[in-house]
């Protein structure tokens, strides 16, 4: 046992043989702001759990390809969803969580192999008596709200114009100067690998590069269980397109030759392995660099963000590869991210490392929010949620003093939370400073902490429970405010997520930063797509969906589309190019309800593509397009 536990633990015990002694009381109530957001983190029943690799190499070998080549690759052909680890029901879209279940609960600490709760608990946690507690009935003061004042205006930091096409919101992030950095270095590897065959190496040029990233995103939209699938000519799989871009062979070609890094540098760097220079991201650090800055630069979040776990799906033999029982994909590379809430936009993220041996290192659930959460780059105001593998006291603390508030689920042992019996929607909460910790009774028990939530707001939610008489009903139970804010304002990264595997990229490979860059063109492109329908809406005009954004964007990296193609973008017309039109081409078969009245009509405006009444009665064609005359006519 090391000296921090050995000290937990004659805490546990003099507090329990003294504990008339209220002084010691007042000093344990101060401990846990000194303790590590790692210690924390150790001695509770974490959902995120880390394996060592070479503990299961059995395991990994059974899944594991027996050649080196990427020719047999096998992406996911049915997204997954992501489940919340430690969630009873939270729903990964933020639109539905508001009426989804409990954002965490209480788990029970009978299971086998488990500590008890008196060896887990923290010393802090031995001050809060019942008594503490208080009733929703008991009133309680709302804190200081937040002043948003973020450093950018929030959202696409772009000039709009109706000229903007899928490929020009991709480069934003895969630049031209991106592209000739890894063309750069891919010609220098290709060349090497050819170096003493027969063969001599044939360099790549910027429009095979893009070619080939064309190719892997077509590859997302359209999934075979095999690369070269797509180049066979059978009556199954007689597919034209993929022949079209570039023959099998070259796309090999490109695909055994693609390096990020230089390889010179990548050769200095492995002298250094074992030493504390050696860096373990060299040969993904060019881009890695450029895409994180390129994510900040394009967008600027929401008041709403939320920092979360992503696993990018690896077998390969590496020991940045982490094994995560709980998440749905259970081995790869963990990131972590900050997303907006309300759009799922990626605007930073890092890659873990593994466990750092810094002496200022307070544990990675509290160095991640730190890192991400940066007000010099966000700026103030900001109302931060997270789940239960970052909350801590200190975390929200320090947070506040660079005035970003947090909300966030804390895990039963980290307060001292006692089970009791209590009927459902029974709510109890405490105040320690600017930290507000509150308790509600749903199926299980559902523990927040925030620094800028009141305790009740007289907010109810909808619960579908079995009476009595063995008949189910919804009944209307009151709720904290802080849970129907996390749940509607936590999913940013799921969403993200779920964006991503809806037509992700990744492809199986056993070179581990070739996971990165596939990875890497899924943020892009998904970002692209969200800063493309960000500003479709601020012009007022309908935004392509992904599957037809991909689409169009594949052909224009490919050059395959028309000569002329027209703008994926319609620009703004002016109020004479909105005419009136027929739903279905006859007046009386077809009707809608008209955006401004309500009433059935059969007539629609072209270009906004919205059903309007068009009759003497009821003008709302003209209304709708010029309400300022409509109220100067109203007021004649």
């Amino acid at each position: 046992m090391d000296a921090c536990n050995m000290e937990m633990v004659d805490s546990v015990m003099d507090s329990s043989e003294e504990c008339v002694n209220s002084d010691e009381e007042q000093d344990k109530k101060k401990e846990w702001d000194d303790l590590s957001d790692k210690e924390s983190v150790a001695s509770s029943d974490s959902a995120v759990e880390e394996m060592s690799i070479n503990d299961l190499e059995t395991l990994l070998d059974e899944f594991t390809d027996v050649s080196d080549d990427d020719d047999d690759w096998y992406p996911e052909v049915t997204p997954q969803k992501k489940k919340r680890s430690s969630l009873s029901s939270v729903s990964p879209s933020p639109a539905k969580s508001c009426r989804s279940g409990s954002p965490a609960s209480v788990q029970s600490g009978k299971s086998k192999g488990r500590r008890s709760s008196v060896s887990r608990a923290l010393p802090f946690s031995l001050s809060i008596s019942e008594q503490k507690w208080k009733s929703a009935d008991e009133p309680d003061v709302e804190p200081t709200q937040p002043v948003f004042r973020p450093k950018q205006k929030p959202g696409p930091r772009l000039v709009s114009t109706a000229s903007c096409s899928p490929l020009q919101y991709f480069e934003l992030f895969f630049s031209k100067s991106v592209l000739r950095t890894i063309l750069a270095n891919s010609n220098t590897y290709g060349a090497m690998r050819q170096e003493g065959t027969k063969k001599p190496w044939e360099d790549i040029s910027v429009k095979d590069l893009k070619s080939f990233i064309a190719l892997v995103i077509y590859m997302g939209l359209l999934k075979c269980f095999k690369l070269t699938d797509y180049w066979r000519k059978s009556q199954i799989y007689n597919l034209p397109y993929p022949s079209q871009i570039m023959s099998s062979r070259k796309f090999m070609t490109i695909s055994k030759a693609l390096h990020i890094s230089d390889p010179k540098v990548d050769a200095e760097n492995d002298k250094k392995r074992g030493t504390p220079e050696y860096d373990r991201l060299c040969k993904i650090k060019p881009l890695y660099q450029d895409i994180r800055d390129a994510c900040r630069a394009s967008f600027h979040p929401a008041q709403n963000i939320s920092i979360d776990e992503r696993m990018v799906a690896s077998k390969a033999k590496n020991g940045l590869k982490q094994y995560m029982k709980n998440k749905p994909t259970k081995w790869g590379y963990k990131l972590f991210v900050l997303a907006d809430s309300l759009c799922g936009y990626t605007w930073d993220f890092f890659i873990y490392e593994g466990k750092a041996n810094l002496e200022d290192s307070k544990g990675i659930s509290y160095d991640s929010v730190m890192i991400l959460a940066n007000e010099r780059l966000l700026g103030s105001g900001y109302k931060l949620f997270v789940d239960n593998f970052y909350t801590s006291p200190k975390l929200f603390r320090d947070l506040l003093r660079k005035k970003i508030w947090a909300c966030g689920t804390v895990r039963a042992n980290r307060i001292g939370h006692l089970k009791t019996q209590a009927p459902r929607g029974n709510i109890r909460w405490f105040r320690e400073d600017d930290l507000l910790f509150v308790e509600w009774k749903d199926k299980r028990d559902v523990l927040m902490c925030s620094t800028f939530h009141k305790a009740f707001n007289g907010d109810s939610i909808k619960r579908n429970v079995r009476g009595a008489d063995g008949v189910w009903a919804f009944q209307d139970f009151p709720v904290p405010v802080a849970v129907l804010d996390y749940n509607k304002h936590m999913g940013g990264v799921d969403l993200s997520d779920a964006l991503i595997s809806f037509y992700t990229v990744l492809h199986k490979t056993r070179r581990w930063y070739r996971s990165f860059f596939y990875h890497f063109v899924d943020i892009a492109v998904v970002n692209a797509f969200i800063l493309h329908k960000q500003t479709a809406k601020m012009n007022n005009q309908k935004p392509l969906s992904q599957k037809a954004f991909r689409e169009v964007l594949v052909t224009e990296l490919a050059g395959t589309g028309p000569a002329s193609a027209p703008a994926q973008i319609r620009p703004i017309l002016t109020p004479y190019s909105h005419l009136p039109k027929y739903i279905s081409g006859d007046s009386s078969i077809g009707r809608r309800k008209c955006k401004m009245c309500n009433n059935k009509t059969p007539v629609m405006c072209v270009t906004c593509d919205v059903a309007l009444c068009f009759v003497p009665k009821r003008d709302c064609f003209t209304s709708w397009h010029y309400p300022h005359s409509s109220s100067e006519n109203e007021a004649e």
